[in-house]
């Protein structure tokens, strides 16, 4: 009966390790396929985050609250699958990261540049769930730099230089590209340049699911 048990829990534990590792996949593949369908969509120039707005906004809000979930299990079962620092630290900053998609989902992104269709060009206003829209995203983006540092320390303990340096250079460049897009310059270059951060950030949350799977198997 204690060997049923224990092979149920691993198999819940590699669920929630499944859903980590097809989170990043399912929000690009759903954000991209939209900035290119989109109508007034410049992939070029717009945040995805102004997909939430117009008909069709349901879409990304949809999109980021079931990241949102999908993370947070990850973490979940990274929490259940670690040792030492990073089985607290590690997996409680990539389920803030969680927490702050579900948040970002919940408060819209205001109208800007043009989008969606009918917004003016300079348009400035900042509403309230545009302001918290801001805010859980920095919340989420420091979230998981913070986590990146704390797995290349923990890899670092373990020996496993090449984690540890992934680790710690997807956090840089995350860091780098967040820097870019909050101060607000809005050229496209520092756009671009969040695009590769996000992508990386996203590889990287992918990546260290897989790597608790396959310490389970």
């Amino acid at each position: 009966m204690q060997k049923v048990i224990l092979k149920d829990q691993i198999e819940a534990t590699k669920l929630l390790l499944v859903a980590g590792v097809i989170a990043g996949p399912i929000y690009l593949i759903v954000g991209v396929a939209q900035a290119l369908t989109r109508p007034g969509f410049d992939i070029a120039r717009h945040d995805l985050s102004l997909l939430s707005n117009g008909d069709l906004g349901w879409i990304q809000i949809t999109n980021f609250l079931v990241a949102g979930l999908l993370v947070i299990a990850g973490a979940v079962g990274m929490r259940r699958t670690l040792d030492g620092r990073g089985k607290i630290w590690g997996s409680l900053l990539v389920g803030v990261y969680g927490l702050s998609l579900i948040g970002a989902g919940v408060f819209r992104a205001d109208p800007a540049m043009g989008f969606p269709l009918g917004t003016s060009e300079d348009a400035m206003t900042i509403s309230n769930h545009g302001l918290l829209h801001f805010i859980t995203g920095g919340i989420g983006f420091l979230a998981l730099i913070a986590a990146c540092f704390v797995f290349a320390r923990h890899f670092t303990s373990l020996h496993q230089r090449g984690w540890a340096a992934y680790s710690m250079l997807t956090g840089v460049i995350f860091f780098a590209s967040f820097i870019g897009i909050a101060s607000g310059s809005g050229n496209g270059w520092t756009l671009l340049g969040f695009w590769i951060g996000v992508v990386l950030a996203w590889t990287w949350i992918s990546l260290m699911a897989r790597q608790q799977m396959i310490g389970l198997q």
